[in-house]
């Protein structure tokens, strides 16, 4: 008990100083604008955005591994389903606040809306991501209205906050709880292809830029959807292996085991599909396609691919899922999940800056001398500060709402 309690602590000071220093990257971003950013010329994008696909396939994966259960009636998975929607709500809110603060006009966002370009990717993005987020919050009032309204009747903070996300209704009787799994089904249902598309669109936002032949691919989408299957898996494993109650219990050993060979699958499809995407570049030899990918390999931030990217992301993962030593138990299960959930943030990285490093002309840093004409990139003081501040909220409302909401995973009967 001791031990939690520290724990808790320690991980409140993590979550303050992060906040902290998040609070000096918004000053710097709200005074100078873009100024004291080091993306340039030709690196237009940086860490904000890598960062935004990286929590956007968080959510979208997180989601995806919900629908097992409420669209398809995957049963085995239902004590994590609540949880898994709970992270999808909160890795959307902070990919959507990266992408936020990279706008050079904030105050301007809800014009996507007002004064729509129906051909632009970005807009068609914009407005599937609206849409998944209002999906997933009713998705979520419905399967927890229930839990609310019992929860209300808590004395303190749990209490007051249900009161209030129950809106109102007091109806906790078997024929209600019918309606809302029906309308929890229908939802789930809706949001998988909805899923699909917005975080496929991610996709193809990327592989549409044609000047870009290193995006410049119909695999990007599906890429981006295995990414997110792994990475939200991932997470939701490391989650369910160190915060599940009754660690000791067969069913959070059986479930734990499913969850474990669902990742080491996925892990093995985004091996085949990175080797294809790798492969057949270099084979091709088309100048264009092959010198992103040897910046990636070979360049200055190479360990970000070697060491991040396959180390953390493919071979630790697999070691620890498939060897009988480590598959059942559950610190190291918990640490192939974390070690995933590092990886994605170099695949990320990897997946927006190099491309961008290549100059679309020969020639063209030496002809124009100015320090933002440059293909070097590391993110500046305030875009990590900053960055370290939205992560930070986003632990905060995580754990607020996994102590204050009825979200945690429930093993054996639910009262």
């Amino acid at each position: 008990m001791k031990a939690n309690k520290g724990l808790g602590i320690a991980y409140w000071i993590v979550v303050v100083v992060m906040l902290a220093v998040g609070a000096v990257g918004l000053y710097w971003r709200l005074t100078t604008g873009h100024k004291l950013a080091n993306y340039g010329e030709l690196i237009v994008w940086g860490l904000w955005v890598a960062m935004y696909i990286y929590f956007i396939g968080l959510s979208a994966g997180a989601f995806l591994i919900s629908a097992l259960v409420y669209a398809f009636g995957v049963e085995r998975f239902r004590p994590i389903a609540r949880l898994a929607l709970f992270t999808a709500i909160i890795s959307l809110l902070m990919a959507l606040l990266h992408i936020w603060f990279d706008l050079g006009h904030m105050e301007r966002f809800y014009e996507v809306y007002t004064r729509p370009n129906f051909l632009s990717m970005m807009a068609w993005m914009v407005w599937l991501y609206t849409a998944y987020f209002i999906l997933i919050l009713a998705e979520f009032w419905y399967e927890s209205r229930e839990d609310f309204v019992r929860w209300g009747q808590k004395p303190g903070l749990t209490g007051w906050l249900s009161r209030l996300l129950a809106l109102g209704s007091k109806d906790v009787t078997p024929e209600m709880r019918a309606r809302d799994q029906r309308v929890v089904k229908v939802l789930g249902s809706i949001g998988v292809p909805l899923a699909i598309m917005f975080h496929g669109g991610v996709g193809a936002l990327f592989g549409v830029v044609s000047a870009r032949p290193a995006w410049h691919s119909g695999l990007f989408p599906l890429l981006f959807l295995v990414s997110a299957l792994v990475s939200g898996g991932g997470l939701l494993m490391a989650l369910y292996a160190f915060l599940a109650p009754n660690k000791g219990s067969a069913e959070y050993k059986n479930l734990l085991s499913d969850m474990g060979r669902l990742v080491l699958a996925l892990v093995f499809l985004d091996v085949i599909f990175t080797f294809a995407e790798y492969s057949i570049a270099l084979y091709g030899s088309i100048p264009g396609d092959v010198a992103p990918l040897i910046q990636i390999m070979t360049g200055p931030f190479w360990y970000v691919f070697w060491i991040g990217q396959v180390g953390l992301g493919m071979v630790i993962p697999i070691i620890l899922l498939a060897w009988d030593r480590t598959r059942t138990n559950p610190f190291w299960v918990g640490v192939a999940g974390l070690s995933i959930v590092l990886a994605f943030v170099g695949v990320r990285l990897n997946i927006v800056i190099p491309p961008l490093s290549v100059p679309e002309l020969q020639g063209l840093v030496e002809a124009v001398p100015s320090p933002r004409m440059t293909t070097q990139y590391v993110p500046s003081a305030m875009e990590w500060f900053l960055s370290i501040g939205i992560i930070g909220l986003g632990m905060a409302l995580y754990a607020i709402g996994y102590n204050l909401l009825p979200v945690r995973p429930h093993l054996g009967k639910e009262v």
